[in-house]
């Protein structure tokens, strides 16, 4: 297998279920393009971070920061805490998968990513469409939506053609 230049010397693995020419943000920042491994059912990228791990999590947290600057109006309210339930539970089940014991469990837990990332992104356009909050609020995380959900959508089709 080819590592990275920039990592050539690591024997570090992070896992990785996206080529570095995938959507959003690369995995890896250096070329040549990292090739990926297959290594007891897992996609290895030896480029150590980030990560969809560390992705997701930031996703969640940035979430809950959204939360929190919500006014206390009933609509907003409702709409954040339903936006709060989606989006933190994206990196517990991407987290899941990363420990799952079968590629089918694996598949799995990533829709369920996936099942919420759609839904959070319903709960953010609602709040973008009431005008809860200003646009230049809202837009930075829509788009970080939308990247997380073509990463998922391209890592689901990868794991399935192996």
């Amino acid at each position: 297998s080819q590592r990275c230049a920039r990592n050539a010397n690591s024997s570090l693995f992070s896992i990785g279920l996206i080529s570095c020419h995938g959507i959003g943000r690369p995995l890896c920042q250096s070329a040549p393009c990292v090739t990926y491994v297959l290594n007891h059912g897992r996609y290895l990228c030896p480029e150590p971070a980030p990560n969809f791990s560390e992705r997701t999590k930031d996703y969640a947290r940035r979430v809950i920061r959204l939360y929190s600057a919500l006014p206390k109006a009933a609509v907003a309210q409702v709409l954040g805490h339903q936006l709060l339930r989606s989006g933190t539970s994206v990196g517990a089940n991407y987290r899941e998968a990363s420990r799952a014991r079968s590629k089918p469990e694996f598949i799995s837990k990533l829709g369920d990513s996936l099942k919420e990332l759609g839904e959070s992104e319903y709960w953010l356009e609602l709040l973008f469409e009431e005008k809860v909050l200003p646009p230049s609020r809202l837009q930075p995380l829509l788009q970080e939506t939308s990247e997380l959900i073509a990463l998922f959508v391209a890592s689901i089709k990868t794991a399935r053609s192996r």
